[in-house]
């Protein structure tokens, strides 16, 4: 994504003219007008970049500095200032600053810092995505995304390791979202042909007129529209592995020309005279019962020969629940840093949810869920208020804060930390407002007033305050 420079000076000439400057270079840009604003700005957006007056009315730049060293610490800030000395760029430097501009400000000299600025802030976040792929290879609970400790699991994970370097045929089993394809994956990388291309294809969700072209290619004019030679997947994978998925949905007409390269390693496109050799590796996973598709005479008994020649079955999540907080734990890092959320954790509560839910759609739907929580979480820590309605529900008993701490990261507005804890409070007094008027030591007008706003942010009068324990129709 293009990098985003935020730019912070109370005189106005300065902001139009660092804007044009910075755009000529194609960088994003936004601006603010005192420190404040730029804060607002910081905690909204996320800039790559802050480059910062000194001297503001208000917040000045080193106040501002270390505010955005503390709430985003990856971002980088370079300071301007008319006023430059010697000890105020070694002070700067020692509060975190990148860099530190004299006024009047010359182009070459501030774009040349944002640009080396910028450099820095994108090594700093390889440097990290490196260090989080590398923790993925690191001990039992990780190992090429595959994540899990329970005893099935990790039987199916030693036997896909066992076969890697072969160029055996496996055939993968298990409900959908188990994570069939990331286990063609490890298989690919840890096989001789990870330099190779990995292709995969759904066969389920391509059209069976249109699969048969996309597997195997086809020649200029083999049918209308056909204006030009095309390549199928197989020529695209050889020398490395082919991941058909869904393979129990193929037509028989598609079966049967499989069948024929698995035997003899040979593709002819469509509308072609002449076949050529290809060599592939073949993973094919399923949902489906494929011996009872034999049976019912829907899947070939000689191609299900080919394809079963080693089986991994994938468990499915009901089946390993204990992983279930490693997997839980483990998308909520990635998410929290892909959407630059500082979300750490889980409350006992939501963990318990988790850990309930019977997850029909297996690791796929838990992934999806903690991302919708980290996204919506307000806090440090997700709770069974972030979580689907669906995982909710799988709560043992009334979903409660296990105990009387909440953690609010640095940076919050007071404004939404009183929010924060009247509504934590109010959870944790089941909706009885003036027990948590009680706790808080205000009058139960204070949370009327404090959480009661109409659709323009503006206070609605609660009216009267009856003192009553109910909450209001």
């Amino acid at each position: 994504m293009t990098p985003l420079v935020l730019i912070v000076d109370d005189e106005r000439s300065n902001l139009d003219s660092l804007e044009r400057t910075f755009t000529r270079e194609g960088w994003r840009v936004a601006l603010a007008a005192s420190g404040e604003e730029a804060l607002e700005s910081v905690r909204r957006d996320r800039p790559d970049v802050v480059v910062t007056d000194l001297m503001m009315p208000g917040m000045d730049g080193a106040e501002l500095l270390r505010a955005v060293r503390t709430i985003a610490p990856e971002v980088e800030v370079v300071l301007m200032t008319a006023f430059g000395t010697v000890e105020g760029a070694v002070a700067a430097m020692k509060e975190g600053a990148y860099d530190f501009i004299t006024k009047p400000v010359k182009r070459h000299a501030i774009v040349k810092s944002v640009r080396q600025a910028l450099e820095r802030a994108s090594l700093v976040a390889e440097n990290r995505a490196l260090r989080a792929r590398l923790a993925r290879f690191s001990g039992e609970a990780a190992e090429g995304g595959l994540v899990g400790n329970a005893p099935t699991f990790r039987a199916a994970l030693d036997t896909l390791r066992q076969v890697a370097p072969a160029s055996v045929t496996v055939l993968l089993l298990g409900e959908s979202g188990t994570g069939k394809e990331l286990a063609a994956r490890l298989l690919h990388d840890l096989s001789p042909r990870t330099g190779a291309p990995f292709v995969p294809v759904n066969c389920a969700a391509i059209p069976e007129t249109i699969l048969e072209s996309e597997l195997f290619g086809y020649e200029r004019g083999a049918f209308t529209g056909a204006t030009q030679r095309k390549e199928g997947r197989f020529q695209r994978a050889h020398g490395g592995t082919l991941f058909l998925d869904e393979v129990g949905d193929m037509s028989p007409g598609v079966q049967a020309k499989l069948l024929r390269v698995l035997q003899d390693g040979v593709v002819e496109r469509l509308g072609a005279t002449q076949s050529f050799q290809v060599d592939v590796r073949i993973v094919a996973a399923t949902n489906r019962d494929l011996a009872a598709e034999v049976r019912a005479g829907r899947f070939r008994e000689d191609l299900f020969y080919r394809l079963d020649v080693v089986t991994v079955r994938l468990p499915a999540l009901r089946d390993r629940r204990e992983d279930v907080p490693l997997l839980a734990a483990s998308f909520l890092r990635a998410f929290a840093e892909r959407n630059r959320r500082p979300v750490t954790g889980f409350t006992d509560a939501a963990l318990s949810a988790l850990a309930g839910h019977d997850w029909p759609g297996n690791v796929r739907e838990l992934q999806h869920a903690i991302e919708r929580a980290v996204v919506l979480c307000r806090g440090e820590v997700v709770g069974i208020d972030d979580l689907p309605d669906a995982v909710r529900a799988s709560a043992p008993g009334p979903a409660l804060p296990p105990s009387n701490s909440l953690s609010i990261p640095l940076g919050t507005p007071l404004e939404e930390i009183e929010r924060i804890v009247i509504r934590e409070t109010l959870r944790h007094t089941r909706g009885d407002k003036n027990l948590a008027a009680r706790l808080l030591g205000v009058a139960p007008r204070t949370i009327y007033r404090k959480l009661d706003r109409d659709e323009d942010g503006r206070l609605v009068d609660p009216g009267p305050d009856d003192g009553s324990g109910g909450e209001r129709s």
